[in-house]
C-alpha cells in the first residue's frame, strides 16, 4: 500500500484539493485513511436529497472518509459547529478551508475502483472494482 499525506491551506476548496491529488497522481483505487482540520463554508448533499445544502460559520472536520479514483471518487463528511452539533453528507465542491485540511490518502496498486451505473440496485453509479 503506498499512502499520500498533503495538507490543504486556507480558502482552498477541500473536494478539489482532494480531487488534485487523485489526478495529479494518477491514483486509480484508494481511500482516506484520516483528516482533520476546519472549514468556514460547507457544501453537503444530505441523505436521499438531489440538492446542496450550505452552511456558513466555523466547523471542524470530525470525519472524512470514503473511496477515491481518477474514475470517480465517493466521499462523505461530518463537520461541527462551535456547539459540537454535527452534520454530515456528501463531500461536494464548496467546502472552503479555514485553517488547514490534513489528509492521507491510501492507495491499493493492485485494482482499479470505477463507477458504473447500478441498474439492479439503486440506479446510481457504484463502485466496481477491478483487478490489474
Amino acid at each position: 500500500m503506498l499512502t499520500y499525506t498533503f495538507r490543504s491551506k486556507p480558502g482552498q476548496d477541500l473536494f478539489s484539493e482532494i480531487e488534485r491529488l487523485v489526478s495529479e497522481k494518477k491514483i486509480e483505487a484508494g481511500c482516506v485513511l484520516c483528516s482533520v482540520g476546519s472549514l468556514t463554508h460547507a457544501t453537503l448533499r444530505l441523505a436521499d436529497r438531489d440538492f446542496y445544502n450550505d452552511y456558513e460559520g466555523y466547523f471542524e472536520i470530525v470525519s472524512l472518509t470514503g473511496t477515491v479514483s481518477t474514475n470517480g471518487s465517493h466521499l462523505h463528511i461530518s463537520i461541527s459547529d462551535e456547539d459540537g452539533k454535527t452534520t454530515g453528507g456528501h463531500l461536494v465542491p464548496g467546502c472552503k478551508i479555514y485553517t488547514t485540511a490534513e489528509i492521507v490518502l491510501a492507495v491499493f496498486e493492485d485494482v482499479i475502483y470505477k463507477r458504473e451505473v447500478s441498474e439492479n440496485d439503486s440506479g446510481y453509479e457504484e463502485l466496481v472494482v477491478y483487478k490489474k
